[in-house]
């Protein structure tokens, strides 16, 4: 057996907008209070990931707003709003072109 290296670095359920997100850390939103933002780094490199997870599955009700801080999103130049109860994904940045692509959710 081997132990397998990576992944993201989780940190403490938040509740509101964190200041940016970091590459390579993982977030427990948790959107009871209410909607909040995350913002995503203000510069990003090929093969950036951060993960995001519906803490408390309200999400529904209580939208996550990925706010792109000037990256596309998916190649669209909008923020990713998140209505998805019990949502989980990570997004990966490839280029200016495509920004943060869905790697999985």
């Amino acid at each position: 057996w081997t132990t397998i290296s990576g992944g993201a670095s989780w940190q403490a359920v938040i509740t509101a907008d964190p200041s940016n997100a970091v590459a390579g850390y993982g977030y427990f939103c948790n959107t009871t209070g209410g909607a909040f933002n995350v913002t995503l780094p203000t510069s990003a490199a090929i093969g950036d990931e951060i993960s995001f997870i519906d803490y408390a599955g309200t999400f529904d009700s209580n939208n996550l707003t990925v706010a792109r801080n000037s990256h596309n999103i998916q190649g669209a130049a909008s923020d990713l709003t998140v209505s998805i109860e019990r949502a989980a994904f990570t997004l990966v940045y490839v280029d200016a072109t495509q920004g943060w692509l869905l790697k999985d959710n």
